[in-house]
């Protein structure tokens, strides 16, 4: 999935091909443990298909929440 693609998608879209993907993943995970998994490369696919979707989420909070802390300085002593 592409991230223009992701970005097209509805909040509600979103949440639902999140959990949609972290299922998949968990499935992934499954068939290489029990070495069924035929492509390895499919859970970093998913993987990064999964930081996609929250960049996307986390982009669309508001801009007061993706404010961070004002890094503290120490004054020093001279």
């Amino acid at each position: 999935m592409k991230i223009e693609e992701v970005r097209h998608l509805t909040d509600d879209e979103l949440q639902t091909e999140l959990s949609r993907l972290r299922r998949h993943i968990f499935d992934l995970r499954s068939q290489a443990v029990t070495e069924k998994l035929e492509n390895p490369s499919m859970i970093t696919n998913t993987r990064q298909d999964i930081a996609r979707l929250l960049t996307v989420m986390r982009d669309r909070q508001s801009p007061r929440e993706n404010v961070t802390a004002e890094p503290v300085t120490r004054q020093t002593k001279g």
